[in-house]
């Protein structure tokens, strides 16, 4: 095809547009259309086009007014959306229930405190789509404030709807608490006591005590004033699952130190139908050995063995011993001991020296106490403190009668054998340790709960709340992507091929193989769950506009990469703006 200019005697020429062809090895042509009325830019443009002429460079068509990563946006809030959190929060959309929406999700994209959390969302400000898909214009941190205000009233209701979904009658239930610190000293809740695992002498802390489904999934929250100790926390809990959640039969797993003897007698015994699953301290398994209910020939065949006992009526005794276990703890003793004796020698040293030594009971026994309970050695010692003496030596009959009980570990538990057989007690109870998973993601890893700067009691709680419900997604999201990730994503496998329910758990060959490889069994690169949520943020969402006229302003979408492509079916949501 060609344009042709014809003349047309004293009128303007008639302007063609003419395709040639070949008829009888004549070439011939013919008139397809009259340009003449066209205007003289738009023939000018279409000949460059009938040339195969390059109108406009790609670089010149268009202007990217903005970009904002997306695609982890959509990876998380699909998620929410078809958990139906968003409506468990409140069953009509309103601005308070957007704004929660968009705390959760931005707690698991991107922690941060209210202040940049609030212009993360604002639109000129936005970090992301996350406030642009929600619709939230405009926010400022007191408006997220008045959220968690609104949000903090509902929390029993979205329990209970949890615990709908996750629990049921004659249910195990896992539970666990830990503390975390304040920056601050003004909160009603926050209070001097044992951290845990923070490590933060002198600030004020929290208790938090989480309740979990058998399988590790959040269902429940609370929060303690920081003085709290663990075993308190169980009657608020049994409460909630009797008169909150309506589960009248239930098996609470507890570690030793939550579920102890008074908890027992007072909390979990008189109430019909609630059953535990918990583990002996060292001085009641020593206990059992000396007066012989326990005899260490036990396990000169097998690893696990159920006795019973007077002192424990109506309950049975799962005593196990891991090799594994009494290596390790055999091995870091003697680096503790070592470790002791190397600070000891330090203040004998002292005793000793020719130039100002170390002097009076006093003083060389505060000295001592500095140091020997540093590594919780003190029990392994005999020391002999003079006014100008001091010497120590190791107990070795107490480290030997320690020893003997290396690697053995007796699960207490109320629970018929009928219900619950002695392997399926024994694995129960490790099942704790998905809610230490779930205290790590809270506290480091993922959602970053710490610190708090929080001063009002209820807005501590909200905060708290908030974090526990971004760790139900977050937990979702992994078990989806499983396949994609470091996780282990055929645990069946696994347990299957464990030799027993006592050693020590293995992964299964596919993950072992995806831990080698880096790679997935179809060629994908395997990632942490953070890192898959970077990956996912490289689909953006891109303003374009056209630069040759006024036309508005239009969106586009990055196209995902297989990876990606392959985590949002896995979630089975799509990228959307």
């Amino acid at each position: 095809m060609y344009i042709e200019s014809v003349p047309n005697r004293s009128s303007p020429p008639a302007i063609l547009l003419r395709e040639s062809y070949r008829e009888d090895g004549k070439v011939k042509k013919r008139t397809l259309a009259n340009l003449t009325h066209w205007p003289a830019d738009k023939l000018e443009g279409l000949r460059r086009v009938l040339r195969n002429e390059t109108l406009v460079s790609p670089d010149d068509a268009f202007d990217i007014v903005r970009s904002l990563p997306h695609g982890h946006v959509a990876a998380v809030l699909g998620t929410l959306r078809h958990l139906q959190l968003d409506k468990f929060i409140g069953s009509r959309r309103s601005r308070e229930r957007d704004l929660v929406v968009a705390m959760i999700a931005a707690r698991v994209l991107d922690p941060r405190s209210k202040l940049a959390t609030a212009r993360g969302l604002t639109d000129e400000t936005a970090a992301s789509t996350l406030g642009k898909a929600l619709s939230l214009g405009s926010t400022d941190e007191d408006e997220l404030y008045e959220a968690m205000d609104w949000l903090l009233p509902r929390q029993g209701k979205i329990e209970t709807a949890l615990a709908a979904r996750h629990l049921a009658e004659g249910t195990l239930v896992l539970y666990d608490a830990t503390s975390t610190y304040f920056e601050g000293r003004t909160c009603p809740l926050g209070a001097l006591g044992h951290a845990k695992a923070d490590g933060k002498k002198g600030k004020l802390q929290i208790v938090i005590g989480l309740l979990c489904a058998p399988s590790g999934c959040p269902v429940s929250v609370d929060v303690f004033e920081g003085n709290t100790s663990d075993p308190k926390t169980v009657a608020p809990q049994i409460k909630k699952l009797r008169e909150r959640f309506g589960i009248k039969r239930v098996v609470l797993v507890g570690d030793r130190g939550m579920i102890t003897q008074a908890r027992i007698d007072e909390d979990l015994r008189p109430h019909k139908g609630v059953d535990w699953i918990t583990c002996l301290r060292a001085p009641a398994i020593k206990k059992l050995v000396n007066k012989g209910a326990l005899q260490l020939s036990l396990f000169d065949e097998r690893d696990l063995a159920e006795i019973t006992d007077p002192d424990y009526p109506g309950e049975r005794l799962v005593v196990c011993r891991n090799p594994f276990l009494a290596e390790e703890r055999g091995r870091k003793r003697t680096d503790l001991l070592e470790a002791t004796e190397r600070e000891l020698d330090k203040i004998v040293a002292r005793v000793t020296r020719q130039k100002r030594p170390l002097a009076g009971k006093d003083r060389i026994g505060m000295a001592l106490g500095k140091v020997i309970n540093r590594y919780k050695m003190a029990k392994h010692f005999k020391v002999e403190i003079g006014e100008g003496s001091c010497r120590y030596e190791r107990d070795l009959e107490g480290i030997e009668a320690e020893a003997r009980l290396d690697g053995i570990y007796v699960i207490r538990t109320s629970v018929a054998e009928t219900k619950l057989d002695a392997e399926a007690t024994v694995r129960a109870y490790k099942r704790l340790s998905e809610v230490e998973r779930a205290f790590r993601s809270l506290k480091t890893v993922d959602l970053k709960v710490r610190p708090i700067h929080h001063r009002l009691e209820n807005r501590v709680r909200a905060h708290v709340l908030l974090c526990m419900l971004a760790y139900y997604v977050e937990w979702h999201m992994r078990e989806a992507l499983a396949p994609l990730l470091f996780d282990d994503d055929d645990k069946a496998s696994a347990e299957a091929a464990r030799s027993s329910i006592v050693a020590p758990a293995q992964r299964s060959s596919s993950a072992r193989r995806k831990a080698c490889s880096k790679r997935t069994a179809d060629g994908l690169p395997v990632h942490s769950f953070q890192t898959l949520l970077n990956d996912l943020a490289t689909i953006t969402s891109n303003t374009l506009r056209y630069s040759q006229d006024d036309a508005p302003d239009f969106e586009r979408t990055t196209i995902p990469t297989s990876t990606q492509q392959r985590a949002l079916d896995l979630l089975d949501v799509r990228v959307y703006v």
